[in-house]
């Protein structure tokens, strides 16, 4: 399995906005990305939220989605997809990526075999997504964390809106 983390080759589907390019990197600090997915049931109607957040502490973008019928897993690798899409209109450097999620960290980071054929393809999305970037870093936190919570709170407010 590929360390996404490496790659380097340029994609221009995650690279929708070149004008913006380099805009966004402060004193060499990645651009963070609090990400977090969903699913009521597992199988169940899932959602994604994703929160930007700049060097000093501002929300750059908050953005969150319903998906339909879907798994927790899969909720959150798209929920890393479409943050880093995002980040791509802010920075071409460094970029952090904070999940709640140690399964689908660990995946990515090349520590667990990824299983699930629908899951390969969400990786295979995030390798292509990352090439864009100086270097992206993929990190476990808890999910007591405050932009964790925040993304889960929009991720639910987005189900009940769907129920």
């Amino acid at each position: 399995m590929t360390d996404c983390r490496n790659s380097k080759m340029h994609n221009s589907d995650c690279d929708p906005y070149l004008s913006l390019s380099q805009v966004y990197q402060v004193n060499n600090q990645p651009l963070q990305c609090y990400t977090d997915g969903a699913s009521r049931g597992n199988p169940g109607p899932s959602a994604y939220a994703c929160i930007l957040v700049g060097s000093n502490g501002e929300i750059l973008s908050e953005h969150g989605e319903y998906l339909g019928w879907g798994t927790n897993n899969s909720a959150e690798y798209h929920a890393i997809i479409y943050a880093l899409k995002e980040a791509a209109r802010f920075t071409k450097g460094r970029v952090a990526v904070f999940s709640d999620s140690e399964l689908v960290v660990r995946q990515i980071n090349g520590i667990y075999r990824i299983r699930k054929e629908h899951l390969s393809r969400l990786f295979k999305q995030v390798s292509t997504c990352v090439r864009v970037f100086e270097d992206v870093e993929f990190v476990h936190v808890v999910r007591e964390h405050p932009f964790i919570q925040r993304a889960d709170a929009l991720c639910n407010h987005i189900l009940d809106q769907q129920m």
